[in-house]
């Protein structure tokens, strides 16, 4: 194979060591030299002042973990060129399992161009999508302990989830913490709902009607702590998020015109995918990394599976998140291709298609700086009026009529 990188070298990064094999080809000839490196900030200063002295221009690392990141940000400082590769697409040959021989096999894939690059955010783009995970993740742990309040007052009788929506919002937090407080009388804790709650207050007698102990209340207590808690975590993120969103505020601005993206969802797309797309060749590229298309699995012949592909986790839940509230805004493309692609595929395979969409969309507003322009409901019957027509033809021929098509005058 024709060699594209001449001086290059492989890193096979661990926890604690660093194993480096740089590889030359002159006239010809093909030397390596290999090192290793303890991870220590020192250590990998060395590193890279060893890198230069060999005069290596490209680098190649594997995405182990976090473990790769301290690599990174020393030699990014460097005059080198980086390549993250996914370890799952440049595995070493069965049987050659070495430190050694998986930095020299990734040296061998970089000199003939073999590895592909992962996408790398810059710093600015990787702190704010470090704080929108860690929000998401707080979020998920403020509803566990939402959850534990519910199976709390279940096992003191109390129905209270059964008639209320959410069991800490406004009415659900008054009559915890009188529960706690010691009242048991469910008149009174029914008086304490707000009065635009759904629910009767004799709905609500008897749902808080139970027996609550003291074992119960100290329960209540350090699950409302927890979520109060996280609730105070949560605040402090979004407004750091807020205080330094100035390089991000044009496109989630632009973002935030596609229905069923809202403020937060479009700060997290942004967070993930960056607001330079010249990253990704197509859109098609983008929607294929986030792991919104099916895979290629075929063999003589025959398609084995269509499954999605593994992708981006914190990307595309946002992505479904957002294609559930477009496909109920009535009135636009997006509701559209739902109900078209949910009549033939069902309700899954049509949500993953309108989170494709969305994507796509994204990948061009945020290429070209546009706001989103929504083709309309009825796009798809314009774009074939042959086919639609005589689709709504067989369909009246199989009811028994006779149909004579004729064009209306202009």
């Amino acid at each position: 194979m024709e060699v594209v990188h001449a001086h290059c070298a492989g890193l096979d990064v661990h926890k604690d060591t660093v194993v480096a094999c740089v590889r030359h080809m002159t006239d010809g000839k093909i030397t390596t030299t290999v090192r290793t490196f303890n991870t220590a900030t020192a250590e990998l200063l060395a590193l890279s002042d060893w890198l230069s002295a060999e005069v290596v221009t490209h680098i190649a690392m594997e995405a182990t973990g976090v473990y790769w990141k301290p690599v990174w940000n020393i030699l990014s400082d460097g005059e080198f060129e980086l390549v993250l590769g996914n370890a799952a697409h440049i595995k070493n040959v069965p049987g050659r399992k070495t430190d050694v021989k998986d930095a020299a096999w990734l040296a061998d894939l970089m000199a003939h161009g073999l590895v592909s690059s992962s996408f790398v955010p810059d710093q600015t783009t990787q702190e704010m999508r470090d704080l929108l995970r860690t929000r998401k993740q707080l979020v998920r742990e403020r509803t566990s302990h939402t959850q534990r309040i519910q199976k709390t007052l279940e096992c003191a009788n109390i129905k209270l989830d059964s008639v209320i929506s959410n069991v800490v919002g406004v009415s659900g937090r008054r009559m915890l913490e009188a529960l706690i407080a010691g009242q048991t009388e469910p008149k009174q804790l029914a008086a304490m709902a707000h009065g635009r709650l759904q629910a009767t207050p004799a709905e609500l007698e008897a749902a808080l009607r139970g027996r609550v102990t003291a074992h119960h209340r100290f329960m209540l207590r350090l699950h409302l702590d927890q979520v109060d808690s996280f609730d105070e975590a949560i605040a402090r993120i979004d407004k750091q998020v807020s205080d330094n969103d100035q390089h991000f505020r044009a496109a989630v601005e632009l973002l935030k015109s596609v229905p069923g993206i809202g403020s937060l969802a479009a700060e997290v797309i942004v967070s993930e995918i960056g607001i330079e797309m010249d990253r990704f060749a197509t859109a098609g590229n983008l929607v294929s990394w986030a792991g919104l298309c099916p895979k290629n699995d075929e063999s003589a012949g025959k398609r084995k599976s269509n499954r999605l592909k593994a992708g981006a986790p914190w990307l595309k839940t946002t992505l479904v998140q957002c294609a559930w509230g477009a496909s109920r805004s009535k009135g636009t493309y997006l509701h559209a291709q739902y109900l078209r692609i949910r009549a033939r595929r069902g309700n899954k395979k049509a949500i993953c298609a309108v989170a494709a969409s969305i994507l796509t969309t994204a990948y061009h507003m945020l290429k070209d700086g546009t706001f989103y322009e929504d083709p309309g409901p009825d796009y798809f019957d314009k774009r074939n009026k042959d086919q639609q027509a005589n689709k709504l033809v067989n369909r009246l021929q199989n009811l028994g009529f006779h149909v004579i098509l004729q064009p209306v005058s202009a």
